[in-house]
Protein backbone atom coordinates (compact mmCIF):
# COMPACT_ATOMS: atom_id res chain seq x y z
CA UNK A 1 0.00 0.00 0.00
CA UNK A 2 1.32 3.51 -0.84
CA UNK A 3 2.58 5.67 2.00
CA UNK A 4 0.14 7.91 3.84
CA UNK A 5 0.80 11.53 2.84
CA UNK A 6 -1.95 12.87 5.14
CA UNK A 7 -2.34 11.45 8.62
CA UNK A 8 -4.57 12.98 11.29
CA UNK A 9 -5.48 11.94 14.81
CA UNK A 10 -8.49 13.26 16.73
CA UNK A 11 -8.91 16.53 14.82
CA UNK A 12 -11.47 18.72 16.60
CA UNK A 13 -12.49 22.35 16.24
CA UNK A 14 -14.85 24.25 18.53
CA UNK A 15 -16.39 27.68 18.06
CA UNK A 16 -18.49 29.86 20.33
CA UNK A 17 -21.87 31.24 19.39
CA UNK A 18 -23.44 34.38 20.85
CA UNK A 19 -20.31 36.32 21.82
CA UNK A 20 -20.97 40.05 21.57
CA UNK A 21 -18.40 42.47 20.15
CA UNK A 22 -17.50 45.72 21.94
CA UNK A 23 -20.31 48.15 20.98
CA UNK A 24 -18.42 51.28 21.99
CA UNK A 25 -19.14 53.81 24.74
CA UNK A 26 -21.97 55.61 22.92
CA UNK A 27 -23.97 52.43 22.23
CA UNK A 28 -23.28 51.08 25.73
CA UNK A 29 -24.71 54.26 27.31
CA UNK A 30 -27.69 54.21 24.97
CA UNK A 31 -28.40 50.58 25.90
CA UNK A 32 -28.08 51.43 29.63
CA UNK A 33 -30.59 54.29 29.35
CA UNK A 34 -33.13 52.17 27.45
CA UNK A 35 -32.78 48.96 29.47
CA UNK A 36 -30.65 49.44 32.59
CA UNK A 37 -31.31 45.92 33.93
CA UNK A 38 -30.42 44.09 30.73
CA UNK A 39 -27.32 46.23 30.28
CA UNK A 40 -25.61 44.36 33.13
CA UNK A 41 -26.60 40.93 31.91
CA UNK A 42 -23.84 38.88 30.35
CA UNK A 43 -24.76 37.81 26.82
CA UNK A 44 -25.27 34.08 26.46
CA UNK A 45 -22.70 32.13 24.55
CA UNK A 46 -22.36 28.45 23.82
CA UNK A 47 -19.70 26.25 22.30
CA UNK A 48 -20.34 23.97 19.39
CA UNK A 49 -18.07 21.47 17.71
CA UNK A 50 -17.60 22.11 14.00
CA UNK A 51 -15.34 19.04 13.93
CA UNK A 52 -15.10 16.32 16.55
CA UNK A 53 -12.44 13.61 16.82
CA UNK A 54 -11.76 13.07 13.11
CA UNK A 55 -8.92 10.69 12.29
CA UNK A 56 -8.01 9.73 8.74
CA UNK A 57 -5.22 8.56 6.45
CA UNK A 58 -4.91 9.56 2.79
CA UNK A 59 -2.38 7.62 0.76
CA UNK A 60 -0.12 8.82 -2.01
CA UNK A 61 -1.97 9.01 -5.35
CA UNK A 62 -5.39 8.49 -3.75
CA UNK A 63 -8.45 10.59 -4.60
CA UNK A 64 -10.55 10.88 -1.43
CA UNK A 65 -14.06 12.31 -1.52
CA UNK A 66 -15.66 14.10 1.44
CA UNK A 67 -19.46 14.37 1.52
CA UNK A 68 -22.07 15.55 4.02
CA UNK A 69 -24.73 18.17 4.61
CA UNK A 70 -24.07 21.89 4.69
CA UNK A 71 -22.45 22.74 8.01
CA UNK A 72 -21.33 19.17 8.68
CA UNK A 73 -17.66 20.19 9.04
CA UNK A 74 -16.23 19.39 5.59
CA UNK A 75 -14.76 22.83 4.91
CA UNK A 76 -13.45 23.08 8.47
CA UNK A 77 -11.53 19.84 7.90
CA UNK A 78 -9.95 21.16 4.69
CA UNK A 79 -9.06 24.48 6.34
CA UNK A 80 -7.27 22.64 9.13
CA UNK A 81 -5.38 20.47 6.64
CA UNK A 82 -4.50 23.64 4.69
CA UNK A 83 -3.19 25.27 7.90
CA UNK A 84 -5.68 28.13 7.54
CA UNK A 85 -7.41 27.15 10.78
CA UNK A 86 -5.75 25.79 13.92
CA UNK A 87 -7.52 22.77 15.49
CA UNK A 88 -8.78 22.98 19.06
CA UNK A 89 -7.37 19.53 19.69
CA UNK A 90 -5.75 16.75 17.70
CA UNK A 91 -3.06 16.99 15.05
CA UNK A 92 -2.40 16.35 11.36
CA UNK A 93 0.80 15.50 9.51
CA UNK A 94 1.13 16.26 5.80
CA UNK A 95 4.05 15.13 3.65
CA UNK A 96 4.40 17.08 0.41
CA UNK A 97 3.64 20.42 -1.22
CA UNK A 98 -0.02 21.34 -0.65
CA UNK A 99 -2.29 23.34 -2.95
CA UNK A 100 -5.71 24.46 -1.75
CA UNK A 101 -8.73 25.36 -3.88
CA UNK A 102 -11.02 26.42 -1.09
CA UNK A 103 -12.49 29.64 -2.47
CA UNK A 104 -12.42 30.32 -6.19
CA UNK A 105 -11.15 33.81 -6.90
CA UNK A 106 -9.11 34.30 -3.76
CA UNK A 107 -6.74 37.23 -4.33
CA UNK A 108 -8.46 38.73 -7.38
CA UNK A 109 -8.42 42.54 -7.46
CA UNK A 110 -11.28 44.17 -9.43
CA UNK A 111 -9.12 47.03 -10.77
CA UNK A 112 -6.49 44.70 -12.24
CA UNK A 113 -6.76 43.02 -15.62
CA UNK A 114 -7.26 39.31 -16.11
CA UNK A 115 -3.56 38.98 -17.00
CA UNK A 116 -2.45 40.80 -13.85
CA UNK A 117 -4.85 38.84 -11.67
CA UNK A 118 -3.59 35.60 -13.13
CA UNK A 119 -0.08 36.39 -11.88
CA UNK A 120 -1.37 37.75 -8.56
CA UNK A 121 -3.68 34.81 -7.84
CA UNK A 122 -1.09 32.29 -8.98
CA UNK A 123 1.46 33.79 -6.57
CA UNK A 124 -1.04 33.66 -3.69
CA UNK A 125 -1.75 30.01 -4.50
CA UNK A 126 1.95 29.17 -4.37
CA UNK A 127 3.12 29.33 -7.99
CA UNK A 128 6.39 30.97 -8.94
CA UNK A 129 6.48 33.67 -11.61
CA UNK A 130 8.24 31.34 -14.05
CA UNK A 131 5.58 28.66 -13.48
CA UNK A 132 2.80 31.14 -14.20
CA UNK A 133 4.55 32.35 -17.38
CA UNK A 134 4.98 28.79 -18.58
CA UNK A 135 1.31 27.98 -17.99
CA UNK A 136 -0.19 31.37 -18.87
CA UNK A 137 -1.34 30.51 -22.41
CA UNK A 138 -2.79 27.21 -21.19
CA UNK A 139 -4.68 28.99 -18.40
CA UNK A 140 -6.16 31.58 -20.76
CA UNK A 141 -7.16 28.94 -23.30
CA UNK A 142 -8.82 26.84 -20.59
CA UNK A 143 -10.79 29.87 -19.32
CA UNK A 144 -11.76 30.83 -22.91
CA UNK A 145 -10.94 34.50 -22.21
CA UNK A 146 -8.25 35.34 -24.75
CA UNK A 147 -10.18 38.39 -26.01
CA UNK A 148 -10.69 39.80 -22.52
CA UNK A 149 -7.48 38.90 -20.72
CA UNK A 150 -6.30 42.54 -20.68
CA UNK A 151 -9.66 43.87 -19.44
CA UNK A 152 -10.08 44.73 -15.73
CA UNK A 153 -11.97 41.91 -14.05
CA UNK A 154 -14.52 44.37 -12.60
CA UNK A 155 -16.01 44.37 -16.10
CA UNK A 156 -16.22 40.55 -16.23
CA UNK A 157 -19.49 38.72 -15.86
CA UNK A 158 -19.71 36.34 -12.91
CA UNK A 159 -19.21 33.41 -15.29
CA UNK A 160 -16.06 34.91 -16.82
CA UNK A 161 -14.71 35.67 -13.34
CA UNK A 162 -15.08 32.13 -12.01
CA UNK A 163 -13.76 30.60 -15.25
CA UNK A 164 -10.51 32.51 -14.93
CA UNK A 165 -10.27 31.87 -11.20
CA UNK A 166 -10.72 28.13 -11.60
CA UNK A 167 -8.34 27.99 -14.56
CA UNK A 168 -5.57 29.56 -12.47
CA UNK A 169 -6.22 27.30 -9.51
CA UNK A 170 -6.60 24.12 -11.58
CA UNK A 171 -3.18 24.51 -13.20
CA UNK A 172 -1.30 24.26 -9.93
CA UNK A 173 0.98 21.26 -9.69
CA UNK A 174 1.19 20.44 -5.99
CA UNK A 175 1.78 16.94 -4.68
CA UNK A 176 -1.39 17.20 -2.55
CA UNK A 177 -4.48 19.09 -3.73
CA UNK A 178 -7.33 20.05 -1.37
CA UNK A 179 -10.48 21.00 -3.30
CA UNK A 180 -13.67 22.44 -1.80
CA UNK A 181 -16.74 22.60 -4.07
CA UNK A 182 -15.01 24.35 -6.96
CA UNK A 183 -16.33 22.05 -9.70
CA UNK A 184 -19.73 23.79 -9.59
CA UNK A 185 -18.50 26.99 -11.27
CA UNK A 186 -19.61 28.37 -14.62
CA UNK A 187 -22.15 26.90 -17.04
CA UNK A 188 -22.77 23.21 -17.75
CA UNK A 189 -20.15 22.97 -20.51
CA UNK A 190 -17.48 24.58 -18.36
CA UNK A 191 -18.40 22.31 -15.45
CA UNK A 192 -17.74 19.34 -17.72
CA UNK A 193 -14.38 20.84 -18.61
CA UNK A 194 -13.62 21.33 -14.90
CA UNK A 195 -14.52 17.72 -14.23
CA UNK A 196 -12.22 16.59 -17.03
CA UNK A 197 -9.38 18.69 -15.64
CA UNK A 198 -9.80 17.21 -12.17
CA UNK A 199 -9.81 13.77 -13.77
CA UNK A 200 -6.48 14.60 -15.41
CA UNK A 201 -5.09 15.68 -12.04
CA UNK A 202 -6.25 12.43 -10.46
CA UNK A 203 -4.79 10.30 -13.26
CA UNK A 204 -1.47 12.13 -12.95
CA UNK A 205 -0.99 10.35 -9.63
CA UNK A 206 -1.37 13.34 -7.36
CA UNK A 207 -3.17 13.03 -4.03
CA UNK A 208 -6.54 14.80 -4.02
CA UNK A 209 -9.04 15.44 -1.21
CA UNK A 210 -12.29 16.60 -2.83
CA UNK A 211 -15.32 18.10 -1.07
CA UNK A 212 -18.41 18.22 -3.25
CA UNK A 213 -22.20 18.02 -3.11
CA UNK A 214 -22.25 16.75 -6.71
CA UNK A 215 -22.34 13.05 -5.99
CA UNK A 216 -21.95 11.90 -9.60
CA UNK A 217 -18.62 13.74 -9.72
CA UNK A 218 -17.59 12.06 -6.47
CA UNK A 219 -18.48 8.68 -7.98
CA UNK A 220 -16.38 9.34 -11.08
CA UNK A 221 -13.29 10.79 -9.48
CA UNK A 222 -12.89 9.16 -6.05
CA UNK A 223 -11.72 5.73 -5.01
CA UNK A 224 -12.82 6.20 -1.39
CA UNK A 225 -15.27 8.50 0.41
CA UNK A 226 -15.78 9.68 3.97
CA UNK A 227 -19.19 10.92 5.08
CA UNK A 228 -19.03 13.65 7.73
CA UNK A 229 -22.14 14.30 9.79
CA UNK A 230 -22.35 16.82 12.65
CA UNK A 231 -18.57 17.14 12.73
CA UNK A 232 -17.85 13.41 12.95
CA UNK A 233 -17.01 10.67 10.46
CA UNK A 234 -20.23 8.70 10.03
CA UNK A 235 -18.98 6.32 7.35
CA UNK A 236 -15.66 5.65 5.61
CA UNK A 237 -15.34 3.19 2.76
CA UNK A 238 -15.65 2.43 -0.98
CA UNK A 239 -17.14 5.28 -3.01
CA UNK A 240 -20.33 3.67 -4.28
CA UNK A 241 -21.21 2.14 -0.92
CA UNK A 242 -20.81 5.37 1.07
CA UNK A 243 -22.43 7.65 -1.53
CA UNK A 244 -25.42 5.34 -1.90
CA UNK A 245 -25.87 5.16 1.89
CA UNK A 246 -25.73 8.97 2.06
CA UNK A 247 -28.31 9.32 -0.74
CA UNK A 248 -30.59 6.89 1.06
CA UNK A 249 -30.32 8.78 4.36
CA UNK A 250 -31.00 12.14 2.70
CA UNK A 251 -33.99 10.80 0.76
CA UNK A 252 -35.55 9.50 3.98
CA UNK A 253 -34.87 12.63 5.98
CA UNK A 254 -31.91 10.85 7.61
CA UNK A 255 -34.10 8.66 9.75
CA UNK A 256 -33.87 4.97 9.07
CA UNK A 257 -36.42 4.38 11.80
CA UNK A 258 -39.10 6.61 10.31
CA UNK A 259 -42.49 5.11 11.14
CA UNK A 260 -44.92 4.78 8.27
CA UNK A 261 -48.64 5.14 8.56
CA UNK A 262 -49.76 1.56 8.13
CA UNK A 263 -53.00 -0.22 8.78
CA UNK A 264 -53.60 -2.15 12.01
CA UNK A 265 -52.21 -5.30 10.40
CA UNK A 266 -54.25 -7.51 12.71
CA UNK A 267 -54.37 -10.42 10.24
CA UNK A 268 -50.82 -10.11 8.88
CA UNK A 269 -47.92 -7.69 9.01
CA UNK A 270 -44.61 -7.33 7.18
CA UNK A 271 -41.69 -7.39 9.62
CA UNK A 272 -38.34 -7.14 7.82
CA UNK A 273 -36.47 -7.59 4.58
CA UNK A 274 -32.92 -8.66 3.67
CA UNK A 275 -30.65 -9.82 0.86
CA UNK A 276 -29.90 -13.49 1.48
CA UNK A 277 -27.95 -14.11 -1.74
CA UNK A 278 -25.21 -13.07 -2.24
CA UNK A 279 -24.28 -13.30 1.43
CA UNK A 280 -22.78 -10.02 2.63
CA UNK A 281 -22.00 -8.45 5.98
CA UNK A 282 -24.59 -5.74 5.33
CA UNK A 283 -27.92 -7.45 4.64
CA UNK A 284 -29.27 -4.41 2.77
CA UNK A 285 -26.33 -3.67 0.43
CA UNK A 286 -25.89 -5.24 -3.00
CA UNK A 287 -22.29 -5.14 -4.21
CA UNK A 288 -22.14 -7.72 -7.05
CA UNK A 289 -23.66 -8.31 -10.49
CA UNK A 290 -24.61 -11.97 -9.97
CA UNK A 291 -27.85 -13.67 -8.91
CA UNK A 292 -29.79 -11.94 -6.14
CA UNK A 293 -32.30 -13.35 -3.67
CA UNK A 294 -34.38 -10.94 -1.60
CA UNK A 295 -36.36 -12.19 1.38
CA UNK A 296 -39.37 -10.47 2.97
CA UNK A 297 -40.63 -11.77 6.33
CA UNK A 298 -44.35 -11.48 7.06
CA UNK A 299 -46.20 -12.61 10.18
CA UNK A 300 -49.70 -13.98 9.63
CA UNK A 301 -51.88 -14.11 12.70
CA UNK A 302 -54.66 -15.89 10.82
CA UNK A 303 -54.61 -18.14 7.79
CA UNK A 304 -55.06 -16.26 4.52
CA UNK A 305 -57.03 -17.72 1.58
CA UNK A 306 -56.91 -16.24 -1.90
CA UNK A 307 -54.30 -13.71 -0.90
CA UNK A 308 -52.86 -11.17 -3.32
CA UNK A 309 -49.24 -10.10 -2.83
CA UNK A 310 -47.51 -7.30 -4.74
CA UNK A 311 -43.91 -6.09 -4.76
CA UNK A 312 -42.26 -3.18 -6.54
CA UNK A 313 -38.81 -1.60 -6.67
CA UNK A 314 -38.50 2.21 -6.82
CA UNK A 315 -35.51 4.47 -7.36
CA UNK A 316 -35.03 7.75 -5.51
CA UNK A 317 -37.02 9.63 -8.18
CA UNK A 318 -39.99 7.32 -7.43
CA UNK A 319 -39.73 5.65 -10.82
CA UNK A 320 -40.90 2.05 -10.81
CA UNK A 321 -37.90 -0.06 -11.78
CA UNK A 322 -39.72 -3.40 -11.52
CA UNK A 323 -43.03 -4.76 -10.28
CA UNK A 324 -44.68 -8.16 -9.83
CA UNK A 325 -47.73 -9.74 -8.19
CA UNK A 326 -48.91 -13.19 -7.07
CA UNK A 327 -52.57 -14.22 -6.78
CA UNK A 328 -54.58 -16.89 -4.98
CA UNK A 329 -51.97 -17.33 -2.26
CA UNK A 330 -52.64 -19.55 0.73
CA UNK A 331 -50.64 -18.58 3.80
CA UNK A 332 -51.01 -20.47 7.08
CA UNK A 333 -50.75 -18.70 10.41
CA UNK A 334 -47.17 -18.06 11.54
CA UNK A 335 -43.98 -16.53 10.13
CA UNK A 336 -43.65 -16.66 6.35
CA UNK A 337 -40.48 -15.98 4.36
CA UNK A 338 -41.26 -14.68 0.88
CA UNK A 339 -38.27 -15.12 -1.43
CA UNK A 340 -37.64 -13.51 -4.81
CA UNK A 341 -34.69 -14.69 -6.91
CA UNK A 342 -33.36 -12.56 -9.79
CA UNK A 343 -30.68 -13.58 -12.32
CA UNK A 344 -29.26 -10.12 -11.53
CA UNK A 345 -30.36 -6.58 -10.67
CA UNK A 346 -28.43 -4.53 -13.26
CA UNK A 347 -29.38 -1.09 -11.98
CA UNK A 348 -27.21 1.97 -11.42
CA UNK A 349 -25.49 2.48 -8.06
CA UNK A 350 -27.70 4.30 -5.59
CA UNK A 351 -30.48 3.84 -3.06
CA UNK A 352 -33.68 1.95 -3.91
CA UNK A 353 -36.88 1.17 -1.99
CA UNK A 354 -38.92 -2.04 -1.99
CA UNK A 355 -42.69 -1.65 -1.63
CA UNK A 356 -44.70 -4.74 -0.61
CA UNK A 357 -48.40 -5.27 -0.07
CA UNK A 358 -50.76 -8.05 0.99
CA UNK A 359 -54.53 -8.21 0.45
CA UNK A 360 -57.39 -10.71 0.64
CA UNK A 361 -60.78 -10.52 -1.04
CA UNK A 362 -60.01 -6.98 -2.27
CA UNK A 363 -59.30 -5.87 1.31
CA UNK A 364 -55.84 -4.48 1.99
CA UNK A 365 -54.19 -6.19 4.94
CA UNK A 366 -50.80 -4.44 5.01
CA UNK A 367 -48.58 -2.30 2.79
CA UNK A 368 -44.99 -1.50 3.68
CA UNK A 369 -42.19 0.54 2.14
CA UNK A 370 -39.30 -1.57 3.37
CA UNK A 371 -36.74 0.11 5.59
CA UNK A 372 -33.88 0.59 5.35
CA UNK A 373 -33.43 1.23 1.63
CA UNK A 374 -31.53 -1.21 -0.52
CA UNK A 375 -28.14 0.27 -1.36
CA UNK A 376 -26.65 -0.80 -4.70
CA UNK A 377 -22.89 -0.39 -4.39
CA UNK A 378 -21.58 -2.06 -7.55
CA UNK A 379 -19.11 -0.32 -9.86
CA UNK A 380 -20.75 1.70 -12.67
CA UNK A 381 -20.14 0.17 -16.12
CA UNK A 382 -22.26 2.62 -18.11
CA UNK A 383 -21.43 5.63 -20.26
CA UNK A 384 -19.23 8.14 -18.37
CA UNK A 385 -21.59 11.02 -19.24
CA UNK A 386 -24.71 11.19 -17.08
CA UNK A 387 -27.08 12.03 -19.94
CA UNK A 388 -26.20 8.74 -21.67
CA UNK A 389 -25.81 6.40 -18.72
CA UNK A 390 -29.50 5.43 -18.46
CA UNK A 391 -31.25 3.58 -15.65
CA UNK A 392 -29.59 0.20 -16.11
CA UNK A 393 -26.02 -0.78 -15.28
CA UNK A 394 -25.44 -3.87 -17.44
CA UNK A 395 -21.93 -5.33 -17.84
CA UNK A 396 -21.05 -5.99 -21.48
CA UNK A 397 -18.28 -7.57 -23.51
CA UNK A 398 -17.02 -5.51 -26.44
CA UNK A 399 -14.90 -6.77 -29.33
CA UNK A 400 -13.90 -5.65 -32.82
CA UNK A 401 -13.87 -8.22 -35.61
CA UNK A 402 -12.31 -7.40 -38.99
CA UNK A 403 -14.50 -8.65 -41.81
CA UNK A 404 -12.72 -9.87 -44.99
CA UNK A 405 -14.52 -8.73 -48.20
CA UNK A 406 -15.54 -11.39 -50.70
CA UNK A 407 -12.80 -12.17 -53.22
CA UNK A 408 -10.02 -11.07 -50.91
CA UNK A 409 -7.72 -13.21 -48.82
CA UNK A 410 -6.55 -12.50 -45.29
CA UNK A 411 -2.99 -11.83 -46.39
CA UNK A 412 -4.12 -9.17 -48.89
CA UNK A 413 -6.32 -7.52 -46.25
CA UNK A 414 -3.46 -7.56 -43.82
CA UNK A 415 -1.19 -5.73 -46.23
CA UNK A 416 -3.85 -3.10 -46.86
CA UNK A 417 -4.34 -2.30 -43.22
CA UNK A 418 -0.69 -1.90 -42.35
Amino acid sequence: MPNAVIHSEGLSKTYRRGLATDPGLRHALEKFVRAPVQAFRRPKDEAFWALKDVSLDVHEGEVLGVIGRNGAGKTTLLKILSRITRPTSGWAEIRGRVGSLLEVGTGFHPELTGRENTFLSGAILGMSKSEIRKKFDEIVAFAELAQFIDTPVKHYSSGMYVRLAFAVAAHLEPEILLVDEVLAVGDINFQKKCLGKMGDVARAGRTVVLVSHQLNQIRRLCQRVIWIDSGQVRQNGPTHEVVSAYESAMARGDSASTQQRRGPGTKARFLKWEIVEPSTEDLHTLDSFGPVTVQITVETNEAIRKGVHGIALYNQDRQVMWGWAAYNLELPAGLQELRYTFPSLPIRPGAYAWLVSLAEDDKLIDVWECVPDMVVAVDPVTHPRDEWSGLLNIPIQFAIAQKVPAGSNAATMGSKTQ
